[in-house]
């Protein structure tokens, strides 16, 4: 059976979410430390002249791309304010731009490297690798790491079990990004999946960190308004079934991938 593929959040609720996690984002950001790090090891051999961090956030990969490279130019950009803001205050980058992936504020040709973690879940991905292709210089590099389908799909049944409706975010599938890639007119280098299981002592403490970090529930067809005691305890103990001697699971499905901009 063919999946449905996810219907995009609004960017302007993208954005305010994230501007409003900019202070907590790094307090509870180890997985995402973590992806960031898998995506740095995954470059192949290159010395850019200038490099994007695309979805910067709060410019932990900006002061790591510019560590890795200390003689290119860096620019971050991200869609929400409050994270540049955050970003710009420890440097990193020599610019800091408020844009979107889908529509890049920068001319042609005039990159050698886009990296970009856990960023491009959020946007229409073939408008980012159409825009991130129309950027690059030959020989470039897109290197991303992004979730599909499967990501905290524990806390999506456990919430199915109690109503209909989204609670959880969706996001596309891996053959969505296998599609993309292929047709986007870039050479793909690599393209991969990778599993990882965090582990809580208990419901709040995973919704807690879903809202630190600027994402929790972002997709349409959310429930309005507060939700109700019953429907929490509803949702507790349909978690619980999930549960194993090192906790409740929160399973997320990571897609690596990096592509190469081939001579026009």
């Amino acid at each position: 059976m063919t999946e449905t593929p996810p219907v995009l959040p609004d960017k302007r609720r993208v954005a305010a979410s994230f501007s409003r996690a900019a202070a907590s984002y790094d307090g509870v950001a180890a997985l995402q430390r973590a992806v960031g790090e898998q995506l740095l090891a995954r470059l192949p051999a290159l010395e850019p002249a200038r490099w994007l961090d695309l979805g910067s956030g709060t410019g932990h990969f900006s002061r790591a791309l510019h560590a890795r490279f200390p003689g290119s130019g860096g620019v971050a950009l991200d869609i929400a304010e409050g994270m540049l803001r955050h970003a710009r205050a420890q440097g990193g980058a020599g610019d800091y731009i408020a844009g979107d992936a889908e529509r890049l504020p920068l001319r042609d040709g005039c990159l050698d490297l886009v990296f970009s973690s856990l960023a491009v879940q959020w946007c229409d991905f073939a408008a980012v690798l159409a825009e991130v292709r129309r950027v690059l210089r030959p020989g470039g590099v897109f290197a991303f790491s992004s979730l599909c389908s499967g990501t905290l799909q524990e806390l999506r049944d456990s919430w199915q079990a109690v109503d209909g409706f989204t609670h959880v975010n969706r996001f596309r599938a891996l053959d969505a990004y296998r599609t993309h890639c292929a047709a986007s007119g870039l050479q793909r280098l690599s393209l991969e999946r990778e599993v990882r299981t965090l582990h809580f002592a208990d419901v709040r403490a995973l919704t807690h960190e879903l809202k630190a970090l600027g994402a929790h529930n972002l997709n349409p067809g959310r429930p309005g308004g507060l939700t109700g005691p019953a429907r929490i305890r509803a949702l507790v103990e349909a978690y619980e079934g999930f549960r194993t001697p090192a906790g409740l699971p929160a399973t997320y499905q990571v897609v690596y991938g990096v592509l190469r901009q081939e001579s026009r």
